[in-house]
């Protein structure tokens, strides 16, 4: 006959794990907010960010709870991954949160200034030319106008004194 009792041993290893899933839910909430912070997204990407946060938080904890608990769900295991959660929020989170964004703004520095590098002589090559030829296009195109309309009005203006 299989025993579905659990010793305070195991119970207390399994609540400390559960405290662990919590910091990790905590890291990974972080996670989507550095994103959000970096970077700005629609409304549409946020609501998929969170739908993901949620998937990821659900089999997260499901994985542990089968992996750890045999499946069962009792409710310590619930204040354990809240008390992880409150845990990471108040001694961890501000650290992190700083830590990656630095990183993050960092690396996005250095991406910016390899495209510049990398496009500056396209840029030059290409589209200063191609914007030197639309400018000249439109001037000529205003003066030719300004011609026409000239023209026009000198023309009204004989027919009328005739």
């Amino acid at each position: 006959m299989i025993s579905l009792e659990v010793n305070s041993a195991e119970q207390a290893y399994i609540f400390f794990i559960f405290i662990i899933n919590g910091f990790l839910i905590g890291f990974l909430f972080d996670l989507f907010r550095i994103l959000r912070k970096s970077f700005k997204t629609s409304d549409f990407v946020t609501y998929i960010e969170d739908i993901c946060f949620w998937i990821l938080t659900g089999l997260l904890i499901l994985y542990s709870i089968f992996k750890f608990n045999s499946g069962e769900i009792r409710f310590y295991i619930l204040i354990a991954i809240l008390i992880g959660v409150i845990v990471y929020m108040l001694t961890l989170s501000k650290f992190v949160i700083k830590i990656f964004v630095t990183i993050l703004n960092s690396i996005k520095k250095v991406i910016m200034k390899i495209t510049h590098i990398i496009f500056y002589p396209i840029k030059k090559l290409f589209f200063n030319p191609i914007h030197f030829i639309f400018v000249n296009v439109k001037k000529s195109i205003a003066k030719l106008i300004k011609k026409i309309e000239k023209t026009s009005f000198t023309t009204k203006k004989a027919k009328k004194q005739i």
